[in-house]
């Protein structure tokens, strides 16, 4: 992680040695080019391609395959010393190490994708059950565990901030807010148990908008049909779109805080 996020803080070097890596090979091996197949100098040129793709900089891999392309035409296909290629198949060569750099480059920021993917993946069960451990164990206070699981949904959503607010606290899902309405009654954006925001009875394409800005989302907490409170998410600053997996975890840690609350003597 820290060799890829001082790659990532040097792009532009990164990017330049990608471009100068394949001219001094190129260089280097003109002189034996009657004795060295071009197929074995694509070869190695594939090989720096690869490298720079491996970097992280998504476009290091394409610059090192145009690049490659440029130099190998330069110094290794005749006519010599001119960005022109008579030979076929040299020209086959070519086109090839610019298709492998994309592919390559694509590829390699896909799999850095999915690598990111399982890593948040991990990061939300290992809060749920932190948050579990914590409800069963039963050695917080409720405060304590209240301010937890709030800093655990503002890391899952990335918003600015999560209080807990009692609105609505003791009533049943048929009473005052229990039902999912509005912000508990008060026309606030509301988060249900599985994830989806309603304004207004009016679902909200969170996917392509992102949580509302301009009021704080409320996410209820219940157990057993008994609001506890409610947690009021607050993006403000900027715009977050956090995915149905994000919001799903959060109502499901907001639904662990409910079970802790509905035991005796929690609300004391």
């Amino acid at each position: 992680m820290r060799a890829e996020s001082f790659l990532q803080a040097h792009r532009t070097w990164v990017g330049v040695v990608s471009a100068v890596l394949p001219l001094v090979a190129c260089a280097a091996l003109a002189p034996f080019r009657e004795s060295v197949a071009n197929t074995d100098v694509a070869l190695a040129l594939v090989l720096l391609i690869v490298a720079a793709a491996s970097t992280g900089v998504r476009w290091a891999g394409v610059v090192a395959a145009v690049s490659s392309a440029v130099w190998f035409d330069f110094f290794l296909t005749r006519p010599y010393h001119q960005l022109t290629i008579a030979n076929r198949e040299d020209v086959e060569t070519a086109v090839l190490l610019v298709i492998v750099g994309v592919a390559v480059s694509e590829i390699a920021h896909w799999g850095r994708r999915q690598q990111a993917r399982a890593s948040r993946q991990e990061g939300y069960l290992s809060g749920v059950v932190r948050t579990s451990a914590a409800v069963a164990a039963g050695r917080e206070s409720p405060d304590t565990l209240t301010s937890h699981v709030a800093d655990q949904i503002t890391d899952v959503l990335r918003i600015d901030d999560c209080r807990f607010d009692r609105t609505g606290a003791g009533s049943s899902n048929g009473d005052h807010g229990g039902g999912g309405g509005d912000g508990d009654g008060d026309g606030l954006p509301t988060m249900d148990s599985d994830g989806h925001v309603t304004r207004r009875g009016r679902p909200l394409d969170v996917d392509r908008y992102g949580l509302p800005t301009d009021a704080e989302t409320a996410l209820v907490v219940r157990s057993g049909g008994v609001v506890h409170g409610r947690f009021l998410l607050v993006a403000a600053t900027e715009v977050v779109h956090p995915t149905l997996e994000q919001r799903q975890v959060a109502a499901t840690l907001a639904s662990q805080l409910g079970a802790a609350l509905s035991k005796p003597g929690a609300q004391s």
